[in-house]
Parts: structure tokens; sequence; C-alpha cells
């Protein structure tokens, strides 16, 4: 269980730079990312995502205290960074992305994925 509550704080961590550099530098972000540039108007999207970054961020350290206890929050982040990388993937082979750009948070959703799934704990319990 110790190995799932480090990978559920580095996951946290992961969801806090996001929510940060979303919230308060969207525009230079984005960039660094190599994404195209957008109309200032878009940041007020990138503000409301933040949030849900942050907040989930956040969470990830209450759940690693106790994953047994946690499983559905578990599940749901299992299946966030599922969906993220199948964005990456569709957006990189349509020719939207470059592999630069999105390379690195694919990677890292696909390890995210594969290590909840193999390390969540074989429990039922769920709290809400």
């Amino acid at each position: 269980m110790k190995k799932l509550s480090v990978l559920l704080g580095l996951i946290g961590i992961a969801q806090l730079v996001l929510g940060i550099c979303l919230l308060f530098i969207p525009q230079a972000f984005a960039a660094w990312m190599g994404l195209s540039p957008t109309g200032t108007d878009i940041n007020y999207l990138f503000g409301m995502l933040a949030a849900r970054f942050l907040a989930y961020g956040a969470g990830m350290f209450v759940i690693a205290r106790d994953p047994a206890a946690n499983t559905f929050w578990i599940t749901n982040m299992t299946i966030i960074q599922a969906i993220d990388l199948g964005v990456g993937l569709f957006y990189t082979l349509n020719g939207s992305l470059t592999l630069k750009a999105s390379g690195f948070p694919m990677f890292n959703a696909a390890l995210f994925t594969l290590l909840l799934l193999l390390w969540k704990p074989k429990t039922a319990s769920v709290r809400a």
C-alpha cells in the first residue's frame, strides 16, 4: 500500500502543478507545452479547468492516507488518466498535436493508468 500512497502523492503533485500553471500563467504554460497560441478569452476555460486540477490534486493527498477506503476516487483518477491518454493519442495521430507536445503528458498518463490499475486496493470499500 506504501507504493500506491507514493504514486497518489506524485499524481497529486502533477495535478497541482497543472492547476497552478493553468490558473496563473495559462498562455505561457500552453506555449511551453508547444500548443498553438490562443485568445486570452480561453483563460476563462483554463481557470475553470485549473480549479478541478487543484481540487483533485489536493484530494490525492487525502486519498493517499487511506487508499483502501478511497477506491472510488482512485478509480476516477484512473479513468481521468486513461481519457488523457486517449485524447493525446487521438490529437497526435490526427496531426493536431506533435509528439513533442503530447509525448510527456501521454507517457505520464499511460504510466499512471497502468500503475493505478496494478496497485489499486482489492477491497470493495467506497467513500463518496
